[in-house]
């Protein structure tokens, strides 16, 4: 790894693209957006001499990652960010919950972040040091950008995702959320730099239709469906021993993820109660949150403790050990913008059994896992309960489901996979040729 080296690179076959990215969310060692920042940037960094300008905070741990290929720069904007981070946990109650009151409080912090970028890039941008600048994270589309109107090079933001309403059938899961303050969402697209970002950006890459949605009419003919999962192979791979409902059984089951709220793992646990299809089979539950208390007495309340299985926080070698040791891998989530983990699970070569809504509805649907219709809570475990029982009685169909799943997962969504499509968008805006979908996620 080195930081800030600015000279230019050849790959040999005529000048490697130089680009700045925009990395605020960025670390090796935390899960969801942060990871997913670091690993992208990883992957860009193989096929295009990449700078990454992410915030001080990551410093530590990237590195004691020491990453090799990519240039890093720390900024430092805490006189804002610290003193806004400490009122919105209290504001929160803690880290687990009210998201939307996490995206309010920190649009000062980033357009802070981005006017450091700024001033530190800015000599280095004038004199044509990069041919672009892209903003890879956050990746909420209602943060927006200081450097987009400065720029006179492309500006690249996403990938985006964002604009999933709350299921109405669950509107207590979103008290419990605290998610009060998301009826402000809407005021997010008046406040300053807002629709300067869009009006500016070359290219918006954008998960899922329900984030292009919202996007199309801010950037016309410059949104394109990007979903901004991705997975490692060398970790989250299908080298199992026995592939998913290969034997007689019996069966085993994982859930992984925060045990929050809307994540909804108690119905995954419900599903079990009072079940004799499913009795000698088994869940799983990796991760860890506010609702392990309630399972927990939802376990001993319906006599489930040789069938429910707590196993804590686990690294992602440890998750992508399991995935490939399971059969099954249950997400109830009902407000998964991007689920990234039931990529992961599909990679290992599991049988998905997701809402058929958001992004796990998406990834799961045309045959590839098998997506559950939303309903009343207890409608919602009873169509859990039902589809589960299905696939230990035809095993066969349940593993070609798993198989479906698998191709897709490795077709699409390794980060060097992804690295190459966002490399053809780059080299179309600098040929100034004509924004078009490159990839097939359907």
């Amino acid at each position: 790894m080195v930081e800030a080296d600015l000279t230019r690179e050849s790959d040999g076959s005529g000048k490697r693209l130089s680009v700045l990215l925009l990395a605020d969310d960025c670390n090796p060692e935390w899960p969801s957006l942060p990871i997913v920042g670091y690993k992208y940037a990883l992957a860009l960094g193989r096929v295009a001499r990449v700078v990454v300008a992410t915030h001080v905070r990551n410093r530590e741990n990237i590195l004691k990652a020491a990453p090799q290929g990519v240039e890093f720069v720390f900024l430092d904007n805490e006189r804002i960010a610290s003193p806004l981070h400490k009122l919105a946990l209290w504001l929160r109650g803690g880290s687990e919950v009210a998201w939307s009151t996490n995206m309010i409080m920190q649009y000062l912090p980033y357009l802070a972040f981005e006017r450091e970028a700024w001033k530190h890039f800015r000599k280095a941008l004038r004199a044509g040091e990069f041919d672009l600048v892209h903003r890879i994270t956050p990746m909420t589309p209602t943060l927006p950008s200081y450097i987009a109107g400065k720029l006179a090079v492309p500006f690249v933001i996403g990938p985006l995702n964002g604009n999933l309403p709350w299921p109405r059938e669950f509107r207590s899961e979103q008290k419990r959320e605290r998610e009060r303050l998301r009826v402000l969402r809407d005021v997010a697209k008046h406040l300053p730099y807002a629709r300067g970002t869009y009006r500016n950006a070359a290219l918006v890459l954008a998960g899922f239709e329900h984030t292009m949605r919202e996007l199309r009419p801010l950037a016309p003919g410059r949104v394109v469906n990007f979903p901004e999962i991705g997975y490692d192979p060398a970790i989250f791979h299908a080298a199992r021993k026995v592939p998913a409902f290969g034997g007689p059984g019996p069966y085993r089951f994982l859930f992984a993820g925060r045990l929050v709220p809307y994540k909804l793992p108690d119905v995954a646990v419900l599903a079990f109660a009072g079940a004799p299809e499913l009795a000698g089979h088994s869940l799983h539950i990796v991760g860890d949150g506010p609702e392990m208390p309630r399972l927990r007495e939802i376990v001993a309340q319906h006599g489930l403790e040789d069938t429910v299985h707590f196993e804590g926080r686990r690294s992602q070698a440890e998750l992508a050990g399991m995935m490939r040791d399971f059969d099954g891998f249950v997400f109830p989530s009902i407000r998964e913008l991007g689920a990234g983990v039931v990529i992961e699970a599909m990679a290992c070569g599991m049988t998905c059994f997701v809402a058929d809504y958001g992004a796990p509805g998406h990834l799961a649907g045309r045959g590839r896992g098998v997506t559950v219709p939303i309903r009343d809570h207890s409608g919602y475990v009873a169509q859990f309960r039902q589809v589960l029982a299905g696939a230990v009685a035809d095993p066969a169909t349940a593993a070609a489901r798993a198989a479906a799943g698998q191709g897709y997962a490795e077709a699409l969504y390794p980060w060097d996979r992804k690295a190459q499509e966002t490399l053809a968008y780059y080299r179309d805006l600098l040929a100034g040729r004509p924004v078009q979908d490159r990839g097939d996620y359907d």
